[in-house]
């Protein structure tokens, strides 16, 4: 990267304010001049009076930010990232970073005013179930209007809606779901960061062995939601074959039930009949009667 910010996310024409690179690193907006005075981040890239930072700023901060994380110190970052800069290891790490963390979701977010959700949900959402939806994040609200950043589960909770599947019970399996679906993300990065990465790290990494990485992840990365998407559909057909089953025997039992209730009313023993024939004034009675 240069000391202009024109690195390849500025070629590629991504750029962003200074507020927008901070918000989407996760960082205070005073922590980029700070990293720039220590060395840690080049200077954006000027026109007029409004700072442009590219998709390698956000990169590297997104670095700073984890190592941070990782108990580093700022004089061993930047150690670290002249280390990694005088070796030509800095381009290969940042394209690494940047290959890691691209194109995991694809989701199409949808606006809509607080009275187009209460038309949508009807009298099945309360503002309990909006601010639960928030905590989970599956709504950001917003004045008066309210986000789903994922399309796909909004449609996916109106139908079940539809089909008469409480809010309550769709927001607590999807707080399951969630959980489920972290531990599953941890599981993979574990196997990746033990088998992939090693136990050396990152930092003592060449640049063929960072390049050999930037490889492994953009392979790797459908397998996780392969596997996952798989082994789901295979526990749903089971799980959906069982319940059948169940279904079939409840069934079963149910018409036997009803023949063995009208066998035996069918067989009713005959001085029943005689006794029913007297107090209905049948033909026994008539002759008894004579």
């Amino acid at each position: 990267m240069s000391s202009e910010g024109e690195g390849e996310g500025a070629r590629d024409g991504v750029r962003y304010r200074r507020e927008e690179v901070a918000r989407a690193a996760g960082v205070k907006v005073r922590n980029l001049r700070y990293y720039q005075e220590r060395g840690l981040l080049p200077a954006p890239r000027r026109e007029g009076r409004i700072a442009w930072y590219s998709e390698d700023h956000l990169v590297r901060l997104r670095l700073i930010d984890d190592l941070l994380g990782r108990g580093y110190t700022v004089n061993g970052i930047a150690e670290l990232l002249a280390a990694w800069e005088q070796g030509g290891g800095i381009a290969g790490l940042l394209g690494l970073e940047r290959e890691m963390t691209r194109d995991w979701v694809h989701e199409e977010p949808v606006t809509m005013s607080l009275a187009e959700l209460r038309e949508l949900f009807g009298p099945a959402a309360g503002p309990e179930h909006t601010r639960r939806a928030a905590e989970l994040e599956y709504v950001r609200i917003g004045g008066d209007s309210v986000t789903f950043p994922s399309r796909r589960l909004l449609e996916a909770t109106v139908t079940l809606v539809r089909q008469g599947v409480p809010l309550t019970e769709i927001l607590d399996a999807g707080e399951f779901v969630q959980s489920q679906a972290a531990a599953l993300a941890d599981r993979f990065v574990g196997l990746f960061r033990r088998h992939v990465i090693g136990s050396a790290g990152l930092g003592r990494l060449s640049a063929a062995q960072l390049e050999h990485i930037t490889g492994a992840v953009a392979a790797l990365r459908p397998v996780a939601g392969d596997v996952v998407a798989a082994e789901f559909s295979r526990a749903m057909a089971r799980r959906v074959d069982e319940e059948a089953a169940a279904l079939l025997r409840s069934g079963r039992a149910g018409r036997a039930d009803l023949t063995d209730r009208s066998d035996v009313a069918g067989r009713a023993d005959p001085t029943d009949r005689a006794d029913v024939a007297d107090r209905t004034g049948g033909p026994e009675s008539g002759r008894t009667g004579q």
